[in-house]
């Protein structure tokens, strides 16, 4: 019985920094996409934050977060370049 519930309590804090994750990253993505430079990186800070955080507590696994972080990161710096 124990077991049951060490599980729920794992998924529910499981499913919540997932949710933290994907509006933070769903935030930054969104402020790349109408150019909004400093916005964005204020945005994508806080996505790195919020997957190095799910990454550490065991909820993705760290080469997601590092791929992930890569990606937003990298779409940053072409709209940054572009606005150049």
């Amino acid at each position: 019985m124990a077991k049951l519930e060490n599980e729920a309590r794992r998924r529910m804090r499981n499913k919540s920094v997932r949710s933290v994750v994907k509006t933070c990253v769903d935030r930054a993505e969104e402020s790349i996409g109408k150019k909004e430079t400093e916005a964005a990186q204020g945005e994508v800070v806080k996505a790195i934050s919020a997957l190095d955080n799910a990454a550490k507590k065991g909820v993705i696994h760290p080469n997601q977060a590092a791929r992930r972080k890569s990606r937003l990161v990298k779409k940053l710096n072409q709209v940054a370049k572009s606005q150049e």
